[in-house]
């Protein structure tokens, strides 16, 4: 099981999340597509010869760049990496781009699944995040992806913002239902430091309120069971057969390769990162060269991450998987497994230990509570 990501660096506007955003000048927007395949030439046997199972095209917004621009990027990679035809191929959308000669075009691709960042359905949501699109539009690419036989779809909302009541975040989901993807991602909101948004709530004009994003993710709860999803990772809901390979991957801690500015890329002990700086990345590879830096993992950091990522999954981690770690790791585990099992926040059943339903808005605190930390 191997995939690629595949970072496109350009965004239309800073935002929320940001606070800064990647040149679109259009030297670097021609440029790139032809740097990517060049890397991806240079890095062909990162993945050991693996046929890959997913091909992601993430970042910025991909959807800046026109589908047979991204299908010659297709057919670059085929070239160096072999895929079958049931792989699955996302591209990450913003509404505003997805429009009808968007769609026409992206029907002669080999892209098979659109994630699209909704965020939200309410226009004032939208204007407060700081998003290009519009609620209208938001609307208007879901019909148009129905409209051309786009029905393998993600959506991307968010919840916990700021004055968002439950009645706010019960239409929200109401409004997901009318549409009925067979998989959504919902997130709460969270405020990373040097932002816009870290400003307006340092300066009181916007509240975040934890509590209220723990009472949405119960309804969101509710929600999904209500409407026949499987709330297979802590932000990740899908229908029968519609999981998200690609990000599944990541969870199960398979390998994958990053290209492009500020991809990542994992092998089991190694983690890669490239220069994020458009610029230095273009030149590097104009030089033959690779602008990253590389991590060597510990036993600690893998044995730390892989509690992480597990215990997002319903599913939760399997105890027989410990026998990969150190006697010392696993008498840790065990001895701080005991108090979480005692206070209901951890399960153990079947050789599986997992987050009950109520306590898994805390996954990523609880997963903590069982870090090993380094002396």
């Amino acid at each position: 099981m191997a995939g690629i990501y595949i970072h496109i660096p350009f965004c239309r506007q800073a935002c929320i999340y940001c606070d800064f955003h990647f040149s679109t000048l259009e030297r670097d927007r021609a440029a790139m597509p032809a740097a990517i395949l060049r890397e991806a030439q240079m890095r062909k046997e990162y993945l050991g010869g693996k046929e890959l199972q997913s091909i992601y095209f993430g970042g910025g917004t991909p959807s800046l760049l026109p589908p047979d621009i991204l299908q010659e990027m297709l057919d670059g990679l085929g070239e160096y990496f072999e895929w079958n035809e049931d792989a699955e191929i996302t591209i990450e959308a913003n509404p505003d781009d997805l429009n009808e000669g968007y769609f026409k075009a992206l029907r002669d691709t080999q892209i098979n699944r659109l994630s699209i960042g909704i965020q939200s359905f309410k226009e004032a949501d939208l204007k407060m995040m700081g998003r290009a699109h519009n609620a209208e539009e938001a609307r208007r690419c879901l019909e148009l992806a129905d409209q051309y036989g786009f029905d393998n779809l993600s959506l991307d909302l968010i919840y916990g913002l700021p004055n968002q009541t439950e009645a706010d975040w019960q239409w929200q989901l109401d409004q997901l239902a009318a549409y009925a993807p067979g998989h959504f991602s919902a997130y709460a909101l969270t405020v990373e430091e040097k932002t816009v948004l870290a400003h307006k709530v340092k300066q009181r004009e916007l509240l975040v309120d934890e509590a209220a994003a723990a009472q949405h993710f119960r309804l969101l709860q509710a929600f999904a069971a209500e409407s026949d999803y499987e709330h297979y990772e802590l932000s990740n809901f899908a229908r029968a057969g519609q999981k998200a390979q690609h990000n599944s991957s990541y969870w199960h801690g398979a390998k994958y390769l990053g290209l492009g500015p500020a991809a990542h890329s994992y092998n089991g002990g190694e983690r890669n990162w490239n220069v994020a700086n458009n610029a230095l990345y273009l030149k590097s590879l104009e030089n033959g060269d690779l602008a990253m830096e590389t991590e060597t993992l510990s036993e600690n950091d893998r044995f730390n991450e892989w509690l992480m990522t597990s215990l997002r999954l319903e599913a939760g981690l399997a105890t027989a998987d410990l026998a990969r770690f150190s006697d010392a790791l696993q008498s840790h585990f065990q001895r701080e497994l005991r108090p979480l099992l005692r206070h209901g926040k951890l399960q153990e059943d079947g050789g599986r230990v997992f987050i009950p339903t109520e306590m898994r808005f805390f996954s990523d605190g609880i997963a903590a509570d069982l870090f090993h930390l380094s002396e």
